[in-house]
Order: structure tokens, then sequence, then C-alpha cells
């Protein structure tokens, strides 16, 4: 199972009364055994709730049975009967874990919610159950200390170092008491995890703003005014208008309402979520989490969580990550107070008599881009239509690139009647995937945009993908087009990058599959996609109006086109901000833990020099998924580190004649398919044949003349490390 979070907002539905979870009927729990629709495909209208948990244990109990008899052969450990035989083992737990974690995501309820709360520690337990087996990793080691006389094929070679490493990182060469000691912190960090994320979830359903006038929406588009009316029936306020709250420090709204007062309301509402008090108040959880990963660290041999996690990544250590962050931030930081500072000449010209604030930045940008470039996001939504943008952009792109075709189907179960299901097709006619779109936003979906598959691809179990898209675009009212905004369709064909990654894949084993690779690798794929989403051929076939037909005007795309670096010191600065929390927090030893969170995420901006009041961080320590309920704990620095990589590989798929066939051919049979079989940059120098290049990305965000440290600068050095970074 795949989670790959890519701009986590959230609202998660809770009634107020948790339903329980009974045991569930063998016989007719679909869970227990494979599906019989095409694919494997789950079936989606024969799951009830009460059949996760059952299916889940059966799946716990199922694999320890099937580790016994590995760990305790009495055989002589070779591949085939340690490793593969590993391999082969849970798929029962497996296919309940992946669809009920990505159901819960997508589809949440409250029964839902009570079993994730309860199932975190098991899973954790789970997990030391057989990484920390001793019998188990001997076996292991055993192979793995004699690897270079096994004759193995290369995947097969790197399947035997992960799983060596993957047992000791969690623990394996710990004496008996550090392992208990492991255990319990594990235990704690699961429900630590779900606590945090569930908490973040009820504090956006209970943060939306409500409006009781509708002049006070001033500003608004018709659309936008059908969704905040429409929310506020949903939440029973008839009459008044409900501004929902995403998960994300800014909002969507504030770069369109004209009254003042209620952009500040709104800011001060995102931005205190979780530390103010109450039931949802997630301070204490985030400082116990980052002394238990601390603690953990330190048992495992580490400095710090930062020092773990980032062994094992691309960026490998500590000091390559704060340069990375350290040299981007002076620079992100000065264009940011030169884009304040052309807003608050537009303010003053207005006679606005304040100083520009977080609130105001979205509506006076705007601002500024209309004057600048003569035109605002307004005028590009009618020519995006959900439809077009999807099949006549990103399978458009798909097609030409890669040879795909798409052909939707209305005959298999789905969990909501919005989603869409499409059987792709390869270049030799082949059927090579099922796709699902979830497009819409509702209450019972968290909020974000990612991807993950419910069955991964695997030549040992002669299994193909079905991967799943899901973004959380508002529904409009009926009758109405679903009109996107740019960011949204430069969402849209991100997402398709995760999923074409995953339906590419063409391993032999599991542990490879589609998006198994390094978390600072795995955006990368996805942020090249993007480049498909101005591309003129593919614009020109999907920017149609949604009412005549008539193709985006030229002289509309070209200032699209022209504004691409505007706004990057904003957006660079919020999202380096964050980057740099999440290092502060997982870069403590076990006694540097502070009492206070609010004062160290304050000392923490300002040592790194974003503390930069117009330009809050793109999440507070407190509503921060990505670092404190997902995957990306000390690891949230991917994505800028990923768009090195991805704006290196734009730049020779440019100069190598863009959207060509032989071009996507490349990408895929060198990168895309090979999943996680193989060293991550080593794939990316496959690709492209050297070294990457930092100038690209800083020249995207307009950093490349900003001032700031001289190795910023651009300039024709090649990092000739293996870290994608510029020499000193």
């Amino acid at each position: 199972m795949r989670h790959l979070y890519c701009l986590p907002s959230c609202v998660f539905f809770l009634s107020a009364q948790i339903t329980a979870v009974s045991a569930a009927n063998p016989v007719d729990n679909p869970l227990l055994k494979e599906s019989a629709l095409p694919y494997h495909y789950p079936p989606f209208d024969q799951i009830k709730d009460q059949d996760f948990a059952p299916a889940i244990e059966a799946g716990m109990r199922e694999q320890l049975k099937e580790i016994e008899p590995i760990a305790n052969s009495s055989e002589e450990p070779t591949f085939e009967n340690t490793v593969v035989a590993l391999e082969r083992t849970g798929r029962l737990l497996d296919r309940a874990e992946t669809t009920f974690s990505n159901l819960n995501s997508c589809n949440t309820n409250p029964a839902m919610q009570k079993i994730e709360t309860e199932m975190a520690p098991k899973f954790a337990a789970h997990r030391d159950a057989i990484h920390l087996n001793g019998k188990l990793f001997a076996r292991v080691q055993q192979l793995y200390d004699n690897r270079d006389k096994l004759g193995l094929d290369p995947e097969s070679a790197y399947l035997l170092e992960r799983y060596y490493k993957d047992f000791v990182r969690a623990g394996a060469k710990l004496s008996d008491s550090d392992k208990e000691k492991l255990k319990k912190i594990n235990a704690e960090l699961a429900t630590l995890q779900t606590q945090f994320e569930q908490k973040v979830l009820k504090e956006m359903n209970a943060s939306s703003v409500v409006v009781d006038r509708k002049e006070d929406l001033a500003g608004l588009s018709d659309s936008q005014m059908a969704t905040v009316a429409n929310a506020a029936k949903a939440e029973h306020k008839e009459g008044k208008f409900v501004i929902q709250i995403q998960n994300t420090t800014g909002q969507p709204l504030l770069g369109s309402l004209q009254n003042r007062p209620l952009r500040e309301r709104i800011m001060k509402t995102s931005f205190s979520r979780n530390s103010k008090g109450g039931p949802f108040d997630t301070r204490q959880v985030v400082l116990r989490t980052s002394q238990l990963r601390a603690e953990k660290a330190k048992l495992l041999g580490y400095d710090n969580w930062a020092a773990y996690q980032l062994e094992d990544q691309t960026a490998h250590d500590v000091p390559t990550v704060n340069k990375l962050l350290g040299d981007l931030a002076p620079p992100a930081v000065a264009n940011a107070k030169r884009e304040a500072v052309d807003m608050q000449k537009i303010v003053n010209q207005e006679n606005g008599r304040f100083q520009v604030a977080a609130w105001d930045w979205d509506f006076y940008s705007e601002k500024v881009r209309k004057a600048r470039y003569d035109f605002d996001e307004s005028q590009l939504r009618p020519y995006y239509e959900l439809n077009h943008v999807i099949l006549d952009g990103v399978f458009f792109a798909a097609g030409k690139l890669y040879g795909l075709t798409f052909k939707e189907r209305h005959d298999l179960p789905v969990y909501q009647p919005d989603v869409r299901v499409f059987d792709v097709f390869d270049r030799d006619g082949q059927q090579l995937a099922i796709f699902i779109g979830d497009y819409y936003a509702r209450p019972s979906k968290r909020g974000g945009a990612w991807m993950n598959a419910y069955v991964e691809q695997s030549g040992l179990f002669g299994f193909k993908p079905v991967v799943a898209n899901h973004l959380n675009i508002p529904k409009p009212p009926p009758g109405e087009p679903t009109l996107l905004t740019h960011d949204e369709v430069r969402t849209a064909f991100h997402e398709f990058g995760h999923a074409l990654h995953g339906m590419f894949s063409n391993v032999k084993y599991p542990r490879f599959s589609g998006t198994s690779v390094p978390r600072d690798f795995v955006e990368y794929p996805s942020q090249v996609n993007e480049m498909w989403a101005t591309w003129p051929e593919v614009l020109k076939n999907f920017a149609k109006h949604y009412k005549t037909g008539e193709p985006m005007p030229q002289a509309l795309l070209d200032k699209v086109e022209a504004a691409e670096k505007f706004n990057q010191g904003y957006k660079t600065t919020e999202y380096l901000s964050a980057s740099l929390l999440d290092q502060a927090w997982h870069q403590l030893n076990p006694s540097q833990i502070p009492t206070d969170a609010i004062v160290f995420e304050k000392e923490a901006l300002h040592k790194a020099g974003v503390d930069f009041p117009p330009v809050p961080p793109r999440y507070r320590s407190f509503y921060f998924s990505h670092a404190f309920a997902g995957g990306y704990s000390a690891g949230y620095y991917s994505y800028i580190w990923s768009e090195v990589l991805d704006a290196d590989s734009v730049e020779w798929i440019k100069t190598h004649g863009g959207l060509k066939r032989e071009n996507g051919d490349r990408f895929r049979e060198t990168l895309l398919s090979r999943g996680g079989s193989a060293d991550a940059l080593s794939l990316f120098k496959n690709f492209t044949r050297r070294d990457p290049y930092i100038e690209p990305l800083l020249k995207r965000r307009g950093l490349d003349n900003a001032p700031g440290p001289d190795d910023t600068k651009t300039g024709s050095n090649r990092s000739g490390s293996q870290e994608p970074r510029k020499k000193n």
C-alpha cells in the first residue's frame, strides 16, 4: 500500500456516535479471499466496515504462521527458502490492510476511525514480531554475509540487501532488553500518529468559518458562492455561508475575498488550529512524538531521528539536507520580501493604511499579477473543465508520450458514485492496469491529493496494478460544470505521474513494486509529469471553453507561461519554512526536547531565517501531518530534493524533442518500470546519462539571480557527488 501525500489539507466526517465493530462471519467476509474481479479489483460493494478488523487480524495470524517455518527451518538458508519465501508471506494481511487504509483515507466514517485507533499498536507489534525475530534475522544475515557467492541477478541481489537493511534498521541487532524498549516505543508512536491525524481531521470540521451576510463575501465568483452556500446547507446552517478550512495554512478563498477583516478571521482560524487547547490540541502529541523518535534513534545508534531517516534516502545524511535548505532559504525569503514590496505599493495606492499581512498575500498578489501580466486566475477556469482536463489532457499526454489508451468502464463496483474507473491499454493494445479516478472533495475524505495502489504489480505473483488518484476538487451544484484552477490542473497531472509510476512497474518482487522508492525520490517522476499541463500541444487539446468549445486564446496562454515564476518567493518560502520545521523537530536528541512547542517553533523559524510574518509556513507543527502522522517525518524536504531531479529532467526532455514517444519510452524503460529495484539516483543517471544539475531548479523558482550564498547562483558547475546538489 502506498500513500503519496501531495497537498494535504483535510476533512473527515465524524458523527456523534462511534459504531461498534462486530466480528464478521468468515464465510461472508470478502477480504478473506482473493477478489475474483479483473486484476483482483476490490469488491467495494461487498465490503462492510465489520469485515476489516477480522480480516486484518486473520492476516496477521496467517503471516506469523507463514514466517515460523522459514525462521525455524533446519535447512541451510538459501535465497529462495528465506528471502523469496518472506516475499511470499502476508498476502491476506496486505490485501486487508491496503483496502482498509486506502478507504479510510478517501471514504472514512467513525467505525473505520475506531478500527484505525485499535489497530495502530497491533500493526506496530506485528512488524516487530517479524523484524525482531532473531532466528529469522540470522538466516537473512548469513545470506547477506555471503551475498557475493550466491550468483544472484541484480534485482535479487538488491532485494537481499534491502531485506538485511530493513531488519537492521528495525532493531534486529539490538539486545533482548533493548528490543523490548523498542517494542514499547513503536507501539506508543503508532498510537500517537493515529491520534495526531484524527485530531487534525476533527479540528478541520470544527473550524469552519460561518458568515452571516452575503455582502461580506464580495469578490467570490458565482461558483465559489454556490460552494459556501452548499457547505452551509450541509452543516444545517440555512441562510448562512460556510467557508471550510483546508489543512494548509493558507486558504483558497483568501485570493478572492475583498473583506479584509473576514480574510484575517479565516487566516487566524487556520493558523491557530490544534494549538489553542481543547480536545483537538496536538501540542503534547508533537512533544511526545519528538521525544520517542529521538529515543528510538538513539537506541538504534543514531544521533537523532533525522539521521536515522535520511540514511535510507538518496540524500543520505543531515548535513546534505541542511545545506540544501540553508542555501535556498535566503534567496527565497529575499524574493518574498520583494514580492511584498510590490503588493505594499498597491495597498498604499489604494490608501489602505496597513502593512501587508499573511491574510492579504493572496488577494494582493492577484492584483500584482493582473497589473503585471494583464490576467488573473479567474480567466483560466472556464477553459479547465474537469472531464476535458482528464480525458483530453492527462490521458492525451500519456497517449502521446507512452502510447497508452483508456476506456472507461461502468461494470466494476465503486465506493462512491462519483468515482470513475478506466481500463488502461498499453502501446501493444494489451491491458496494462485498471485506473481509479476519485476527484471530488467530500466530508468523508481527507484533504489534499494523493495516489495509492489497491493491487501492486508483481512478477512473483503475476499481479497487474490497480491504482487510484485522489483529488479534492469542490463539487459544483447539480448541472454546473466542474471548473478547475491552474493549480488543480497541475495537481491532476502530478498525481497521474504517480499513477504511471505504479502502472508501468515491471519488477519481480513486491518489495520493489511501483512507488516503493525512497521518499525523496518518489515525487520526482510525478513532478516531471506536471510539465505536460502547459505543453502547447497538450494544452490546446484540453484547454477549451466549457460553453463555446473555443481553445484558450494564445495571448492568454502566453500570459500564463510568462507568469510561471510569479509569486515563487512566497511559494518557496512557505514550503522551506515547513521543511525547516520538520528538520528542527527531528534533529533533536532526547535531552533537547522542549517543553513549549509554540516557543520552539517560533525560535526554529527565526534561527533558520524564514520568520517573515506575511509568509507563514505551509504547515505549522500542530497540523503538519507529513511530519507527525504520515510517512514524511524528517522527509518533507523531499519535494524540493525531487524537484532538483525533476527540473533537470524536464530540461533534458525539452532538449531532446519534448512530447515524443522516444522520450516517453526511455523514461519508462530506464526509470518508471524499475520501481525500487535499484539505487534511486542510479535510475536518474540511467535516464539522463549524467549527474544532476541544480541550475534548472534555481531558474524555475527565480532563485538564479536572487541574493544569497554564492553557491546557489547559477554557474557551470555540475554535481559530481551522489547527491543532487551543486559542488562548493
